[in-house]
């Protein structure tokens, strides 16, 4: 064999492995180093755990999407389409292959313009969320992926339940609402709606096998149950934390890896459609725990299902197609009857005090009844709502807080074997609730919790199945 040739089977060998999947991933540490900074419950100077964003870039020829999950409670548009400019710029990858979701924890700082603290950590999700995707997008690899799921239905149940008779909760107009949303047992007769126990996962490893990352996805919200910090003057202080997202991050390398976590694996949890799921207790006492305690004992449950999901996939795809879609959805504001604008006039007359004896939310969503009904209100606003192939994973998203109605009927609708729903991806609009679910009434759909027209999330989810139809017949 001559050298030429030598050199010419050498080269091909390379392409040949450099063709098909390649996949990078990267995580970038946002924890607030600015103190004090904002937290939900007030002012802090104590992290318990830290805070990251979490990345994976997939491209496969031409086919690019790159993923990002914040820990956060959510992530804005603004924020979003900053960070895929910068990508763009520096890497041609185009914004509509470039989803950014929050996982919904509510104990990571706030940012912002008005305080020192709130200053500085904006500027650190800003460059954390930038320099995840950019490190992700770099490290870019010959890869493998596969797709699988199992369930766990012991940690999830519904928030909404219908009230026993003779039971009366009213809204914040004044009028009965049929359901009650974290409310007393001793008043609750049945759940409003249904759970989705499905842990799905997307499971990256080199060609040779090794473990490179994993994005999984839970139709759960935050589960809570921090310390507090008690100070010298005894005040108590909250702490900040990426809450169960952050544990299962923390536990999957050894689920992968047993005693020797594989380098540079990178987990992340993406938030499934929770708006009306959470991890109270309703029916059963649940023994006390410690704080902290309750957080771990979800995510070692869901770090075991996604490692047990691991366990059924048969087949790693070497070259799966990879494409995204992309559309801005015009969707209408909701606009308040007369009747309800003259209950809003009416109870606004009366003292704070008076309106919270009616409902804690009286004085806000009046207030929001009188602004939507004013002339001056926009009509409509378009939001963001993406769907990507995988090879034969369907990822698409939303940016609000779903309920899990309509992610069940986007996963049982879609024509591909594996479907998952990231929720609170490209900005937050609050909640999506179905129109059934608004005619019930309760928190997530009362007009501030939920903005749009009550037909919204079949819009929605009718656009969705068309941009899943069209990447199905790729």
């Amino acid at each position: 064999m001559t050298g030429a040739v030598v050199l010419l089977t050498f080269t091909l060998g390379l392409l040949a492995e450099t063709e098909g999947l390649h996949v990078g991933a990267a995580k970038a540490d946002i924890s607030p180093t600015v103190t004090p900074f904002q937290l939900r419950s007030g002012k802090s100077t104590y992290v318990h755990d830290p805070l990251h964003v979490r990345a994976l870039a997939f491209q496969n020829g031409e086919g690019r999407v790159a993923i990002a999950i914040v820990d956060a409670i959510g992530v804005g548009e603004e924020m979003c389409a900053e960070a895929k400019a910068i990508v763009q710029e520096k890497t041609g990858w185009k914004p509509e292959q470039i989803l950014i979701a929050g996982t919904h924890t509510h104990t990571a700082p706030k940012g912002g313009d008005t305080s020192p603290g709130r200053i500085a950590y904006e500027e650190t999700r800003r460059e954390g969320l930038a320099t995840a995707l950019l490190d992700a997008i770099a490290a870019l690899q010959p890869a493998k992926v596969g797709f699988a799921s199992d369930a766990e239905a012991s940690e999830v149940r519904n928030r909404r339940w219908f009230l026993k008779p003779g039971e009366v909760e009213l809204g914040p107009l004044g009028e009965p609402d049929q359901v009650r949303t974290n409310g007393p047992r001793d008043k609750l007769l049945k759940p409003a709606g249904p759970i989705d126990p499905e842990i799905a996962v997307i499971d990256v490893r080199t060609r040779q096998g090794r473990p490179l990352g994993l994005l999984a996805n839970y139709a759960l919200h935050y589960v809570g149950g921090l310390p507090k910090i008690r100070e010298e003057n005894g005040r108590e202080v909250g702490v900040a934390s990426a809450d169960y997202f952050g544990e299962f991050a923390r536990l999957m390398p050894y689920r992968v890896g047993g005693s020797r976590p594989p380098e540079d694996f990178v987990a992340m949890m993406s938030n499934g459609a929770s708006g009306d799921i959470n991890n109270l207790t309703f029916t059963l006492t649940r023994p006390p725990r410690a704080p902290f305690e309750q957080i771990q004992i979800v995510a070692t449950k869901a770090a075991d299902t996604a490692w047990r999901a691991i366990q059924k996939i048969d087949d790693y795809t070497e070259s799966p197609l990879i494409a995204t879609r992309q559309r801005s959805v015009p969707l209408a504001y909701r606009k308040p009857s007369e009747d309800e604008v003259q209950r809003a006039l009416k109870l606004l007359e009366l003292t704070r005090k008076e309106r919270e004896e009616i409902n804690k939310r009286t004085s806000s969503v009046a207030t929001r009844t009188i602004e939507y009904a004013s002339p001056e209100m926009e009509e409509s606003q378009e939001v963001i709502i993406q769907a990507i192939r995988i090879g034969d994973q369907a990822i698409v998203s939303l940016p609000f807080e779903v309920l899990v109605e309509i992610g069940l009927e986007i996963k049982e609708r879609s024509p591909f074997p594996h479907t998952l729903l990231i929720e609170l991806a490209n900005g937050g609009y609050g909640y999506l609730p179905t129109p059934e679910q608004h005619e019930l009434g309760g928190y997530e759909t009362w007009l501030g919790t939920s903005r749009f027209a009550k037909d919204s999330s079949r819009i929605l989810t009718e656009q969705l199945l068309e941009m899943l139809e069209e990447l199905h017949r790729l």
